[in-house]
């Protein structure tokens, strides 16, 4: 239940946030948070990670959708006890719907967190819960994980 309620909240979240991206922030263009190194900058996201694929809508929304159902279809068949594996693929969904909402909605993904100390790509809440999730799921497969009898060990 608790996991439930965490998937509910991170897409809460990022909607909400991408609400005030759209209303207040998009008129502005962009508001430095801490000055030389965190704006938030208002993008219109048509493709992928980093701007790639742009205008592939169809194929994002296909992938996340069948990405989203084999997770909930993972979650529900089988019997997930070990809580880093099951909060790593409730971070994944919750961002793939994040960001499927946007598309579906709106045919673009909101992004507007820029770190611009470094200069990286635009990102959203969403974004963050997936990029958050992948790499606890790689965590899991690499330490958590059997290799010779492929099981769970450890807490």
């Amino acid at each position: 239940m608790a996991v439930f309620l965490l998937l509910v909240i991170i897409i809460i979240v990022d909607q909400a946030t991408k609400y005030w991206a759209c209303t207040v922030l998009k008129p502005m263009g962009a508001i430095p948070v801490i000055d030389g190194i965190l704006d938030f900058a208002y993008v219109e996201n048509y493709g992928a990670a980093f701007g790639m694929l742009q205008n592939a809508k169809w194929f994002f929304i296909v992938v996340k959708v069948v990405i989203s159902a084999a997770i909930i279809y993972y979650l529900v068949t089988r019997s997930v006890r070990q809580p880093l594996l099951k909060s790593s693929l409730v971070l994944i969904l919750a961002g793939a719907i994040g960001n499927l909402i946007d598309r579906l909605r709106l045919g673009y993904v909101v992004d507007f967190i820029y770190i611009k100390a470094v200069n990286f790509a635009v990102f959203n809440i969403a974004d963050s819960s997936i990029v958050i999730g992948t790499i606890l799921l790689v965590y899991f497969i690499l330490f958590k994980t059997d290799k010779k009898y492929g099981g769970y060990h450890g807490t």
